[in-house]
């Protein structure tokens, strides 16, 4: 049976395959610890193909803005490689994520209920 990591490998590997970029690991400068991941990536999100930012950090190094500076670092990716629409979507109760998106300068499209996510209330960013 695959394991998570082994999932996250492929699903990354494929994207950089077919469209030239997908998530990255978020290290720690000094010690290069993985703590978490952030990028881009194309999927479906509420029935239509996006462009997806994502960021992810553990949750023993949230609040010293390594979400924040990995999803920049992302988006200008993004802008630079010609990505004219990025979106971000989080669940109505990630009020630490929605202000990340927020920082960013992103703006708050819609909500939906997300099939992807338990079907949780979900709200949709975009930049």
């Amino acid at each position: 049976m695959e394991s998570d990591t082994e999932r996250w490998l492929r699903r990354a590997m494929t994207s950089y395959e077919t469209n030239g970029f997908g998530r990255w690991a978020v290290l720690l400068r000094g010690t290069k610890e993985q703590i978490g991941d952030a990028g881009l990536m194309r999927t479906e999100v509420n029935g239509k193909t996006e462009i997806d930012l994502g960021y992810i950090i553990h949750a023993d190094h949230w609040r010293k803005g390594y979400g924040f500076e990995a999803a920049e670092a992302s988006l200008q990716y993004g802008a630079r490689i010609g990505e004219k629409r990025m979106v971000a979507n989080m669940a109505f109760n990630n009020i630490r994520s929605q202000h990340v998106a927020e920082r960013l300068g992103m703006k708050k499209e819609l909500e939906f209920e997300n099939p992807k996510n338990r079907g949780i209330r979900t709200f949709l960013y975009v930049y």
